[in-house]
Parts: C-alpha cells; sequence; structure tokens
C-alpha cells in the first residue's frame, strides 16, 4: 500500500514517523494530511528501502509542514558526466535542497540515474519522457515504451514523475498565440506527438495505466504543467489555465487509484498575480501540494534569475505552494554549474525560510532569534554557527585581517562608530544612574 492509502486507513507508517519527527508535529497530524491529499511523502518503497551508500530520508512536502525546496540536476547532450552530477547532487544537498530532480538528456541516463540514486537521502525524481525518447524521435514514441519507461524508473526507485498529462490537443491552438509558446520541454515533445499523429495526449489517455505502475513502488504524482508561461506576457492566460482545470481532474483520479499527487504551477508571473494563482490551484486542485518553479517575477535580469525567482518563491509560499523548484543564475543561459546548484538552493532556502516566517510555523522563527541574541553579545562564533552558511559568513568576516571573533565591533562601522556597541553603553550607563 501506498502512503496515502495507509493514511486513508487510518495506519502511520515509519515514514511518517520520521516526516513527524523532523517537523515538531504529532505524527497523527500528519497521517491526516496525507489521507486529505493536503500533504505527501515521495518515497519510492524501494529507495526507502535503501539502495546502496544511502537510504532515502523521507520527508513531507504540504502546507502543515516546513516549506521544501527542490534543485534541478542532470547531463545535457553537450555538457556534464555522471560523476560531475553526483557533484551537484552533494551541493544540493549541503545547500538545503529537500529533494533534486534528474534532468539528464545525454550521457547514459539510466546509468547516471542509478548512481545518483545509490547515494541520494533525499527524494530524486525524474520526467521520464526525455528517457522515452534518448534514441529515437518523439514521434516513434509507443504505449508501450511509456509505460516500460516509467516501470523500469520506477523500478529503479525514484520517488517522483513528472508527468505531463494535463496538456491536451485542444490547448495546444491557444499555446500558438503566446509569445513563447510552450516552454516546457515534456509539453512541447507531447504537442510535437499530438501535432504529428493528429491524437490526444498518451499520457492522459494512459493515466490509469500508469497511475497502477506508480502505485506498485509508491511513486509520487508531480503533475507536470506543460502549459507554464515562459514570460511575463504569458502569464495567467487561458492555455495556462485550461490545462490547471485537466489537471484537478487528474489529482481527483490518482487519489482513486491510491496515488500521492502534488501540482506543478508558473513558471514567470508577475509578482502581483502570484495570490491569485496560488489560490486558484488550490482551489482547482482540491488543495493537493503546489510545486512552483519560481514564480520568476521579471524576465529583464538573465544572470541573476536566482534572485528574481526567489522574490517570487517567497510570495508563492505564502499564498499556498508547498515546495519550491530553485532557479539558478544560469537560467535560460546554461547548464548549472556546481557553483550555480549552491546559489540557486541558497537563494530558494531564503525564500523558504521567509515565508515559514510570514505563515507562523512553529519554530520557523527559531534560528533568526538566536542570531540576534549572539549578536547582541557580540558572539561571532556563534553567529558563525548558526548562520545557515557559515562558510560564506566566515569568508567574508576573514577579509578583514586581525579581526578576531572576540571583538565587539565589524569593520563596516569600526568600533567608535558601532551602533551596538553605543546602544549597550548607553543601556549600561543609564542603568548605573538608575541604581
Amino acid at each position: 500500500m501506498t502512503q496515502y492509502q495507509q493514511a486513508t486507513t487510518g495506519t502511520i507508517t515509519a515514514a511518517m514517523q520520521r516526516v513527524a519527527e523532523r517537523e515538531g508535529l504529532a505524527p497523527d497530524t500528519i497521517r491526516d494530511e496525507i489521507a486529505a491529499g493536503r500533504l505527501v511523502i515521495p518515497a519510492n518503497r524501494i529507495h526507502l528501502e535503501g539502495l546502496g551508500e544511502d537510504r532515502l530520508d523521507p520527508c513531507g512536502i504540504g502546507r502543515a509542514v516546513r516549506t521544501k525546496i527542490n534543485a534541478n540536476i542532470g547531463a545535457s547532450p553537450v555538457s556534464s558526466c555522471r560523476d560531475h552530477e553526483l557533484i551537484k547532487l552533494e551541493h544540493a544537498v549541503r545547500y538545503g535542497a529537500d529533494a533534486v530532480m534528474d534532468l539528464s538528456t545525454g550521457g547514459d541516463l539510466d546509468e547516471t540515474r542509478q548512481f545518483l540514486l545509490a547515494r541520494s537521502t533525499v527524494p530524486i525524481g525524474t520526467v521520464p519522457i526525455y528517457s522515452m525518447i534518448v534514441d529515437r524521435p518523439i514521434e516513434d514514441l509507443t504505449c508501450e515504451r511509456i509505460l516500460a519507461t516509467c516501470e523500469a524508473q520506477a523500478r529503479q526507485g525514484v520517488d517522483f514523475f513528472t508527468i505531463h498529462a494535463g496538456l491536451l490537443r485542444e490547448h495546444i491552438p491557444l499555446a500558438t498565440r503566446r509569445r513563447l509558446g510552450i516552454v516546457s520541454r515534456g509539453g512541447s515533445l507531447l504537442a510535437k506527438w499530438m501535432t504529428h499523429h493528429g491524437r490526444q495526449n498518451p499520457m492522459y489517455e494512459m493515466f490509469d495505466e500508469i497511475s497502477a505502475i506508480m502505485r506498485q513502488y509508491d511513486v509520487c504524482y508531480s503533475l507536470g504543467d506543460g502549459l507554464r508561461p515562459g514570460c511575463l506576457a504569458d502569464a495567467s492566460d487561458e492555455a495556462q489555465f485550461a490545462e490547471l482545470d485537466v489537471l484537478g481532474e487528474l489529482v481527483a483520479r490518482a487519489r482513486e487509484a491510491g496515488v500521492q499527487v502534488m501540482v506543478e504551477g508558473p513558471g514567470h508571473v508577475p509578482y502581483n498575480e502570484i495570490e491569485m494563482n496560488m489560490t486558484r490551484q488550490q482551489e482547482v486542485c482540491h488543495g493537493a501540494p503546489f510545486y512552483v518553479l519560481g514564480p520568476i517575477v521579471t524576465d529583464a535580469f538573465p544572470g541573476y534569475d536566482h534572485i528574481t525567482a526567489a522574490i517570487g518563491a517567497t510570495a508563492a509560499a505564502v499564498y499556498g505552494a508547498s515546495f519550491l523548484c530553485y532557479v539558478t543564475p544560469a537560467e535560460h543561459l546554461a547548464l548549472p554549474t556546481p557553483d550555480d546548484v549552491r546559489a540557486g538552493c541558497v537563494a530558494h532556502k531564503i525564500a523558504a525560510h521567509a515565508a515559514d516566517i510570514a505563515r507562523g510555523l512553529r519554530g520557523a522563527r527559531d534560528r533568526d532569534d538566536a542570531i540576534s541574541e549572539a549578536r547582541s553579545a557580540f558572539d561571532w562564533t556563534r553567529q558563525l554557527e548558526l548562520a545557515f552558511d557559515g562558510e560564506a559568513a566566515r569568508a567574508i568576516r576573514s577579509r578583514d585581517a586581525g579581526k578576531q571573533d572576540t571583538d565587539d565591533f565589524c569593520s563596516m562601522c569600526g568600533r567608535d562608530w558601532c551602533a551596538m556597541r553605543i546602544s549597550r553603553d548607553v543601556a549600561e550607563r543609564n542603568a548605573e544612574a538608575s541604581s
């Protein structure tokens, strides 16, 4: 039985217990959220049992728990290799990723995927259609190939699949009126297949058969947004919301099949439209966890899209998203390097953390308050211990030679101009005067 099926029968699994422990919540709260479809635990039973050097440490994704972030990695036909992807995986986990998606389209995809799964303590997701066409044109894709690939990847231990089943043949004319058309790789491939064959999306038509495979291994659906907007001009349009309505239908069908399900969302969205998008998804998709790419709130800053996305991601997580797919500085430009992975993870960890504070989640502000106490005491050692990326903070602090962790000031103001030191002196003198 899947985590969802067990939750609906009242069972609390070991994975639910672990998520409850990590989140500081009661196990029955986690179980009830899963049973309601508002929380998922992407944990393929094979990965959960252990595949190699590391075992999966289950995490929960939903509004009742901390906002999670995902890091996309993967080799392309022109760059990267298996060992390089492992470095990216290690960077992603080190800098806060709660899950990683292997989006490889080059090299030996099966070998790379198995290599990463055997070394990952976080859930691994894939887009199976990439492997379905690695050695053939999309026009040659068959129903048999679709099911065989899904089965093979589930058997390897993949924890969640992006399946673009909501983009229907009748949506394609809506997308052709856009400025950027279809920017999703999976969505564009399926649109090409439908146009060539004059048939409906095979992922939609075979949804029940795919669900049966996913139920067997407890793979979680991440229903792909094949019509996500790729620029502000295309945001919140008829094509995007037509697909969203179908995704709402598929959420219900996935649950009927006993399969855990979350929904992917935009994309590029003006800041003032984010709240509406989050609210609409929650209503249409029956409260299923929302997994968003950004949203990127401006198209004008290539090279800094980890920042433009983090701004949108903070708002998205405040208003309804549960899972933030990071964007790196390389977005729209190149395959991310390990340094890009680090920058993307840190930016989106900031977004997730800021949103959790704004949502008032219990304990979300504990680290912030502890750092404030350390700053008040000029305890530099403790400040750097508490910093999310203490390595970066220490490197900046050490730029001024001779400044030790015991100094009661920093080099921005110097000792005589340090406001906090002056404030402390004022407080001490006032205390003496009062006594």
